[in-house]
């Protein structure tokens, strides 16, 4: 099977609200494989606390600043969030970030393709903010 390229600007991705209440421009899909996005904090503003259903995730810090909290198993750790950070979400963690004084940007992959059609995806947890 051969799949079309796919070439998406950043600028003409459409925004949407992720359930968690970041902003999200959806950007590339393979099919069955991976998707990938960029999100954003605004200054100050902090993300509710989920965990996800069937999804992993990979992110990596492009501009900005803020701080994750990721918990899993009963272990749980804040990471500070700055250019060149890459991270990774594994499935069953439940997390929550936020952003500093200057608006935080991430870029990430999600393992198996984000499902836009699923609302219970990301699933609302007692978070740490």
């Amino acid at each position: 099977m051969t799949e079309r390229f796919s070439t998406v600007r950043l600028d003409e991705a459409p925004e949407v609200t992720a359930p968690d209440g970041s902003a999200v421009r959806p950007l590339c899909v393979l099919a069955g494989a991976a998707s990938f996005a960029q999100f954003e904090l605004a200054p100050g503003e902090t993300a509710k606390a989920v965990s996800h259903a069937t999804v992993e995730e990979i992110w990596f810090v492009t501009s900005g600043a803020g701080e994750i909290w990721r918990s899993q198993g009963g272990r749980e750790e804040v990471t500070v969030l700055e250019p060149g950070i890459c991270l990774t979400i594994p499935l069953g963690t439940t997390f929550q970030f936020r952003a500093g004084a200057q608006r935080l940007r991430v870029v990430a992959a999600t393992v198996p393709p984000w499902p836009v059609n699923s609302p219970d995806e990301a699933r609302p947890e007692p978070g740490r903010w």
